[in-house]
């Protein structure tokens, strides 16, 4: 086991998973089963191991070391913003007037595909996918069926599933497109505050910036980088959405690996530039905005 600052040519790593009689007093299993919950809910991921009824066979599993087991998992869910920003790019490289049409077209613009066109396995029901931009200024994807029900959190598996050939023709959307997208809308506004409140998700930027300062001016407290413009620029943080352009900024430096004393530097800068934050009276007045929305159809397309 290779770790950061491991300085020891051998590590002897135990792990065991305690008789019952013992994990009744120390709930050693109900731990580790809550923390893979947590993470589920922290990573959007609908994976079947994070079922009740299979968790006792991962963790026995887990602290047996089966084989394989205990392997690197392959590195393919790369952050999704780089994932669309490919996606983009290589569909533009493709055809340059997408570069001109795409960004003209009006929000709540909507297609509809068929669902043989859907790669995923299993075979995901007819619905909607809709993407979002709440009013908080974070981008959102939501998949529904046909009756409204949620069918992935997975944002990847959304973004992906999405995608389509330039030649796939569109069908006629489904008769209630739009109330799908309207109860899509309503379940992206109801998990954006049960899960993060007014900061968003936990990998939302502005909730992972807020959580950065705070901590970074917890440790400087009483000291003379204790200033008060920190705690202005938190307490704006805290009461509005960052912007757009603020938001590229800071998602782009976390992804890089910025320190902490950096990471003030900059939200410093923003704040004193006002370009951190949307205006109070501005983000009272926003409401979630619907840029797209694609049906997910049975029918077969007509030539």
């Amino acid at each position: 086991m290779d770790r950061i600052g491991q300085r020891a040519e051998r590590i002897h790593c135990y792990s065991f998973l305690p008789a019952d009689g013992v994990e009744r007093l120390i709930r050693l299993r109900a731990r580790v089963r809550q923390r893979l919950q947590e993470n589920a809910e922290v990573v959007g991921t609908d994976e079947a191991f994070f079922e009740d009824e299979r968790h006792d066979g991962l963790l026995h599993d887990l602290f047996t070391e089966k084989s394989g087991i205990l392997d690197d998992p392959e590195d393919n869910e790369v952050d999704l913003s780089s994932l669309a920003y490919q996606i983009w790019k290589n569909a533009t490289d493709a055809d340059s007037s997408l570069k001109k049409i795409i960004p003209e077209l009006p929000d709540v613009v909507f297609s509809t595909k068929a669902i043989a066109s859907v790669s995923t396995k299993p075979e995901k029901p007819a619905g909607v996918m809709v993407y979002v931009r709440t009013a908080d200024d974070n981008d959102a994807l939501a998949w529904v069926d046909e009756e409204g029900r949620t069918v992935t959190e997975s944002q990847h598996e959304i973004l992906r599933a999405a995608a389509c050939d330039p030649v796939t023709l569109p069908l006629q959307r489904l008769p209630n497109h739009h109330p799908l997208v309207r109860k899509a809308v309503e379940g992206i506004q109801s998990e954006n505050f049960n899960t993060g409140g007014q900061l968003g998700k936990p990998a939302a930027a502005r909730r992972r910036v807020y959580d950065r300062l705070k901590d970074y001016a917890a440790g400087v407290k009483g000291t003379l980088f204790d200033v008060r413009q920190l705690h202005q620029a938190i307490a704006a943080i805290y009461d509005n959405p960052l912007t757009e352009a603020s938001r590229d900024i800071l998602n782009r430096e976390m992804r890089a690996g910025i320190a902490d004393e950096k990471l003030v530097e900059l939200v410093l800068s923003l704040h004193e530039e006002d370009r951190l934050c949307v205006p109070k009276d501005d983000a009272k007045a926003r409401e979630p905005r619907i840029i797209c929305s694609l049906g997910i159809a049975r029918e077969r397309p007509t030539t």
